[in-house]
């Protein structure tokens, strides 16, 4: 008896005994879409960070008063934090820095806060931020319509402002919002911009934010001592560790460090911070498989149960078998491959309970449409390997059966 006419005696079983077969293949496809689902997500999520920090470039660094300090699960160290970086000392590294690089000094002025033109009005969930001339482009921002602050509005801090694409939509309904005179918080300001969609980045909405000329900022700023960020662009990758060294040396002399002291602020790279939390969804991804193995663990018990039980059932069957001439290898066979379709069935259920799971949790978060081929073809390899696995110590237990007990079986 060859494989083709094992696989067709295993379809003949199967179709036999349908819904059973349903609901074990369905306890296997439990396990694969929860395998190929947490695979696909953290996909989408991983896809997503990339293109948000592809945005903002890999050239450049930021000067905080505080470290990233991304933590998972309360791991890592908590981000060491020191006095706040001043408005005066920003601008004074904006004037100071000798090198070809951009520097953008920005600030967090509010949030919380209702945005209002005429009887429409926002939720009270809108950030208020300010920055410079080249804050959108440090930002990785890029306007839909009207202009950027100058530098002479930067410092100068007139009411204008520049909103997210969210709140032009809530507040003008499709209509025009350059030199509308909108109300955020307790500020009037007349936008003169309108920022393209950008979606969620590190938990902020861009699209529910207003941003204003960094004095401005300064003059309603919720905080009474907040702390500026400064961002430095550069040309090329190759000059950003020189450049860093000299951010360095002139922050220490307007902090007015003296040789031999630690520096009392933080200097990022961009990409540091996209491979710090690439490296934590590392382990998002191992617990994710290792969640969809104990599923399918789970399974693979569900499966060998119902193969021990379809050998008891099919006991007579498998003496005449035998008494017709099927040897052992054979009877072994038909069991194994038995075991290895019902799991292949799930594993193909699975995969497509899986890939729409995920892909569901890619859209929401306004990523693209995934296939995960490595995880579709890693799914069905591990399907196989369940029903060898489970079908294995049924298939041993129908094989040596002896053909005169197995006929006398009612």
């Amino acid at each position: 008896m060859n494989y083709k006419e094992n696989v067709r005696l295993a379809m003949q079983s199967i179709k036999s005994n349908r819904l059973r077969t349903f609901l074990t293949a369905l306890i296997i496809a439990i396990g694969i879409s929860a395998l190929v689902g947490i695979l696909t997500t953290i996909d989408a999520i991983e896809y997503k960070m990339t293109d948000a920090f592809s945005s903002m470039g890999a050239n450049s660094f930021t000067i905080r008063n505080r470290g990233t300090g991304i933590r998972i699960g309360g791991s890592g160290e908590r981000p060491k934090s020191f006095k706040p970086i001043r408005y005066e000392d920003a601008l004074k590294f904006k004037e100071r820095l000798n090198s070809p690089a951009g520097v953008s000094v920005s600030v967090f002025a509010s949030g919380g806060s209702t945005v209002k033109y005429g009887q429409e009005k926002t939720n009270p969930n809108v950030n208020i931020r300010g920055i410079d001339e080249n804050g959108l482009p440090a930002q990785g921002l890029e306007l839909a319509q009207g202009r950027s602050f100058n530098n002479a509005e930067a410092l100068g801090g007139p009411n204008i402002c520049i909103i997210g694409s969210e709140i032009a939509k809530t507040l003008f309904k499709g209509a025009d919002p350059l030199d509308k005179v909108i109300t955020a918080g307790n500020n009037r300001l007349r936008v003169i911009g309108v920022l393209a969609a950008k979606g969620s980045s590190m938990g902020a909405s861009i699209d529910r934010a207003v941003y204003v000329p960094l004095f401005k900022a300064k003059l309603i700023n919720s905080n009474a001592n907040p702390s500026y960020t400064i961002t430095v662009s550069v040309q090329t990758q190759d000059l950003i560790d020189n450049i860093i060294g000299e951010s360095t040396s002139t922050f220490r002399a307007i902090r007015k460090l003296k040789i031999g002291e630690a520096n009392n602020f933080e200097i990022t790279k961009s990409d540091a911070v996209a491979q710090t939390l690439f490296e934590n969804l590392k382990l998002v991804r191992w617990g994710g498989i290792a969640i969809g193995i104990i599923t399918l663990l789970g399974a693979s018990i569900a499966l060998m149960n119902i193969m021990l039980v379809s050998v008891t059932e099919r006991t007579r069957e498998i003496g005449i078998r035998k008494a017709i001439g099927a040897n052992p290898v054979v009877i072994r066979k038909q069991f194994l491959i038995e075991a290895i379709v019902i799991c292949l069935l799930g594993g193909v259920m699975g995969i497509l309970l899986g890939i729409a799971l995920g892909n569901i949790v890619s859209m929401m978060m306004g990523g693209g449409f995934l296939i995960p081929w490595a995880f579709i073809a890693g799914g069905l390899a591990l399907c196989i390997v369940v029903g060898i696995l489970s079908g294995y110590y049924p298939a041993q237990k129908a094989s040596k059966l002896d053909p005169v007990e197995a006929l006398r079986y009612e």
